[in-house]
């Protein structure tokens, strides 16, 4: 494995070793791939199980990602399908909408425990998760879900440099919180409303913003990229192409979010305001 001189922080260690054979909840971003190669090193390959779900609101490119990542790994991986959109109080998208879906992966998540038999299912929340709006954290407490990363008190800097100093491809991957994130509370999701802001963002990243999201507001879209590249972002050949290709998607506005990209954006309604950059748990 890459990255074998550099060994686990020995708080992490110390907590992993506590935790046992474990089924690790992930997404292949940063965070949960730092915590299953800490794993894989603590525990052994035939200790550990990567779970990734397969939903309408994940962008196909992450479940892409997160194949490749395990396979360079050498973890076994397994599929589940929360089926989030025949969920109806997930659907109705108010401000539980976090906590409901990860009621419903917690129970997957430990139903492949049982079957696998580990001991401990683990995500990849951190201290700066801890700081913000997330009440899929909350409902990972209640499962008895563990976070190793934050209970060994790491944070997103130290996790992205540690996944630098491994050689884990995907150190830099901008986060990915799930689509539905791009929703405001009180507006229903769609397939169809997914489907559109997923190939809105595969059409910025196609355009070199790597990091983006675009957010539905019912006939409005509203782009966000990181402050310093919004020139680029109105530049007129690109501000024509991302307004015909949205339009083209269905929203009859189009706009650019001056404040930059900031996750949890939309939780700012809620009173819940994040300017930071979110994990891979749920955050707008």
């Amino acid at each position: 494995m890459k990255g074998d001189a550099v060994p686990v922080p020995a708080t992490l260690r110390r907590v992993l070793e506590e935790c046992g054979p474990s089924v690790v909840a992930f997404s292949g971003g940063v965070d949960s791939t730092v915590l299953l190669a800490a794993c894989l090193r603590v525990l052994g390959a035939e200790a550990v199980i990567a779970v990734t779900a397969r939903d309408a609101i994940h962008a196909g490119v992450d479940e892409e990602e997160a194949a490749l990542v395990a396979a360079a790994l050498g973890v076994r991986r397994r599929i589940v399908i929360p089926g989030m959109l025949d969920v109806e109080e997930f659907v109705r998208n108010e401000s539980d909408r976090c906590y409901v879906c990860r009621q419903r992966l917690n129970a997957m998540l430990w139903e492949v425990a049982a079957e696998e038999g580990a001991s401990s299912v683990l995500d990849g929340a951190n201290t700066d998760d801890l700081a913000d709006f997330r009440p899929g954290l909350r409902a990972a407490a209640e499962a008895g879900v563990r976070s190793p990363l934050a209970e060994a008190g790491m944070g997103k800097s130290e996790i992205r440099r540690l996944a630098q100093r491994w050689g884990l491809q995907n150190w830099d991957r901008p986060s990915a919180p799930c689509l539905a994130t791009r929703i405001p509370y009180g507006i229903k999701i769609s397939e169809s409303d997914l489907l559109r802001i997923e190939q809105a963002e595969a059409l910025l990243r196609g355009l070199g913003f790597s990091s983006v999201r675009v957010r539905h507001h019912g006939t409005l879209a509203r782009v966000e990229v990181t402050a310093g590249r919004i020139p680029e972002l109105v530049d007129e050949r690109v501000r024509r192409t991302v307004v015909e290709a949205l339009v083209d998607l269905g929203w009859i506005y189009v706009t650019v979010d001056m404040a930059g990209l900031r996750s949890g954006s939309l939780n700012r309604l809620l009173g819940h305001g994040s300017a930071g950059v979110s994990g891979d748990d749920c955050a707008s």
